[in-house]
This record gives C-alpha cells, sequence and structure tokens, in this order.
C-alpha cells in the first residue's frame, strides 16, 4: 500500500473501514502491517484519493 502523505487529511476513515485492522494512524503516520489482504476498500473510501496499490491499476 502506497500513502501520499501530501494528500492524507488524517480523517482516520481507512482505519474504521478496515476489516483486518490492518491500518494505523498514530499523529501524521499512516501505515499498514503484514495483516493487510489488499481488499482495496481504505483505498475506495479515502476521500481525496491518498491511499493506492503498489502493482495494481
Amino acid at each position: 500500500m502506497i500513502v501520499n502523505t501530501n494528500k492524507c487529511l488524517h480523517c482516520g476513515g481507512c482505519v474504521g473501514c478496515c476489516p483486518k485492522n490492518a491500518i494505523f494512524l498514530c499523529d501524521t503516520i499512516l501505515t499498514f502491517n503484514d495483516d493487510c489482504n489488499r481488499c482495496g476498500r481504505c483505498v475506495r473510501l479515502c476521500p481525496v484519493g491518498a491511499i493506492s496499490m503498489e502493482g495494481k491499476q
């Protein structure tokens, strides 16, 4: 997963939508752990398009 830190609003919507609880927001740092199964919910939910999947089009 790739996060565009210039776009991210730190709203936490992606954290709440993750079915694997694999996304963490600490201050202004958004991270994904190994539990992420690349379902794409966070990508679709992000209101500013700050999250993308490497290798996905």
